[in-house]
């Protein structure tokens, strides 16, 4: 099939791009405290940040014109490339006071491996699932390829350690493996080991084991939330969308991103949407969120092949886990990972990443011929 070069779907540029630019707004008022403190202007987190949605908007149009079967002809060599950078945080590392080594200083940015590792790891299953279809049913010709990458990827990423993250590329995988039609039996014992030994290594870490304790603690009792140190974030949140009740209390009025919330422009960037513009400002985020999805799932449905039927899967389905586990860490119904929100939260290494992958997504839609006058 002929590539459409010159089209772009605005079903899913428009909901990103806007996404994306009110971050700037989002993270200027959630950090403007935080960053007069630290560098003594409001404005030098907010820039950084826009600098970086800026950079990423144009990532978004150069990806989503290169024909996305390039990915499929080169995708081994891309994710073997990122296991250097893997292997070489446990030596050059940095750790910015969170006990884990996860970044590299590059000095214009700090780049953060497992980033990288985790689309390179999506690219290549959406190509094993497409070359090894006739044998999917398969365990060591259909299965077996994509666990041993898979491994390599997240025991990696979980030495760092990035136990939530390391969980949360399992799950993608494992979510990849079902929709490319893998054995149901082979997929649900592997799924069983695997998460007996995530259950192990989670509880094998005290700071781990007590999010654990502190977390099921707040099911079962609210006021543990003011008695456990580990869940001050958990409970400030809360505090957050309460202040922000149904309309909010105002752009740039924010209480708790004043040193009462850590991470209140990364991690919590939710809550602080919330307590300024309240329910209806959360549930417009997610709305556009359902609707970047929804039509997600309309491009990998019309595909013109498999690899970009499972390209676009996985695409979607890393976006939809990732805020799924953000908001739902930021409402209380989850315990902490330390995930950022796609397309909002301040970053550098996420936002240019997940800008690449809605421009991979883009140039399958152009293949794809889903316009919107055809819906």
């Amino acid at each position: 099939m002929e590539q459409k070069t010159g089209h772009i779907d605005w079903y899913i540029m428009i909901p990103v791009a806007g996404l994306m630019l009110f971050s700037i707004a989002f993270v200027y008022s959630a950090s403007a405290y935080v960053s007069s403190l630290k560098f003594g202007s409001a404005e030098s987190l907010f820039l950084n940040h826009s600098t970086k949605v800026v950079i990423g908007l144009i990532l978004i149009i150069i990806f989503a014109k290169i024909d996305y079967h390039f990915w499929f002809r080169h995708s081994k060599k891309i994710l073997l490339l990122t296991v250097i950078p893997l292997f070489l945080v446990f030596f050059i590392g940095e750790d910015y006071g969170k006990g884990a080594l996860r970044w590299i200083d590059l000095k214009i940015f700090n780049f953060q491996p497992s980033e990288l590792a985790k689309w390179a790891l999506i690219l290549h299953i959406a190509t094993l699932l497409t070359q090894k279809q006739k044998n999917i049913k398969t365990f060591q010709e259909g299965m077996l390829p994509v666990l041993i990458w898979t491994f390599v990827v997240v025991v990696m990423i979980a030495l760092q350690p990035n136990f939530s993250n390391a969980f949360i590329i399992f799950l993608i995988s494992m979510f990849m493996l079902f929709i490319g039609n893998s054995n149901l039996l082979h997929l649900g014992s592997i799924a069983f080991i695997s998460f007996v030994g995530a259950a192990l290594y989670a509880v094998s870490a005290q700071y781990r084991l007590q999010r654990i304790y502190s977390y099921i603690g707040r099911l079962i009792d609210d006021s543990v939330r003011t008695s456990e140190a580990s869940s001050f974030q958990a409970t400030q949140a809360i505090i957050a969308f309460g202040n922000g009740g149904v309309f909010g209390v105002g752009p740039g009025k924010s209480q708790q991103s004043h040193l009462f919330l850590p991470e209140s422009y990364g991690d919590y960037i939710f809550s602080i949407i919330g307590e300024e513009y309240g329910f209806f400002g959360v549930a417009a985020i997610l709305l556009v969120f359902i609707f970047i999805f929804w039509r997600g799932m309309i491009i990998a449905r019309n595909a013109p092949d498999n690899y970009g039927y499972f390209l676009a899967i996985g695409i979607i389905v890393t976006l939809a886990i990732y805020v799924f586990v953000n908001t739902g860490v930021n409402a209380g119904i989850l315990p902490a990972t330390g995930v950022p929100l796609p397309l909002i939260s301040y970053g550098g290494t996420a936002v240019f990443f997940y800008s690449m992958a809605i421009g991979i997504l883009l140039n399958v839609s152009a293949q794809a011929g889903v316009y919107p006058h055809e819906e």
